[in-house]
C-alpha cells in the first residue's frame, strides 16, 4: 500500500468507539456481522453506502472511548483504506494499527473537502485533493509493515517464518 485513491466520507470531532461500533451489536458473532451496524447512531444509511476503498476524513479525537477491538476491526470490514483525522485517541490509534487500519493525522485536510471528494494517499508522505498537496508525518516502517501485513499477528508470524 504505497499509494492509493479514493472517496471521502467526512465525520466531525469526537466519534468515538460507542458511534463506531454500538455496545448492543458486540454479542454478534463476527465482526462481518456487526459491520451494517457501524456509525449507525451518528447515521443509520452510512455503512450500507460506503465501498471498499472509501476513506474517511474526521475531526479531532477520533476513536474516542472505551478500548474495544471491534472498532478498528469493523472499519476495515467496511473495505476503508485509511482513516485520517485531526487527531486520534490513543488507545484507538494502537489497536488500529495491531488489526491492520492506516490511521493518518492531518489538522487542514478535513476543512478543505467535502464528502464525495476524491483523494490520493501517498502512504508516508503527502494527501493530493483537487491539486492541493497536505503534507503528512511518516510512520516508522515498523508500523508500516505491521499494517501492509494485515496487522500484527500476520506480521509476527512472517517475521517469525510461521506463514
Amino acid at each position: 500500500m504505497e499509494k492509493f485513491t479514493g472517496k471521502i466520507w467526512v465525520l466531525g470531532d469526537d466519534i468515538d468507539t460507542d458511534i463506531i461500533i454500538p455496545t448492543e451489536y458486540l454479542a454478534l458473532k463476527t465482526v462481518q456481522d456487526m459491520a451494517p451496524y457501524a456509525f449507525s447512531p451518528l447515521r443509520q444509511e452510512l455503512a450500507g453506502q460506503i465501498k471498499k476503498g472509501d476513506i474517511i476524513v474526521a475531526g479531532k479525537n477520533f476513536g474516542c472511548g472505551s478500548s474495544r477491538e471491534q472498532a478498528p476491526e469493523i472499519i476495515k470490514a467496511l473495505g476503508i483504506q485509511c482513516v485520517i483525522a485531526k487527531s486520534f485517541a490513543r488507545i484507538f490509534f494502537r489497536n488500529a494499527i495491531n488489526n491492520g487500519l492506516l490511521l493518518i493525522e492531518n489538522q487542514e485536510l478535513h476543512d478543505a473537502v467535502q464528502e464525495g471528494d476524491e483523494i490520493t494517499v501517498t502512504v508516508n508522505k503527502a494527501i493530493e485533493h483537487n491539486g492541493n498537496l497536505y503534507k503528512i508525518t511518516s510512520l516508522p516502517q515498523n508500523l508500516v509493515d505491521i499494517i501492509n501485513a494485515g496487522g500484527l499477528v500476520p506480521a509476527m508470524r512472517r517475521l517469525n517464518g510461521l506463514n
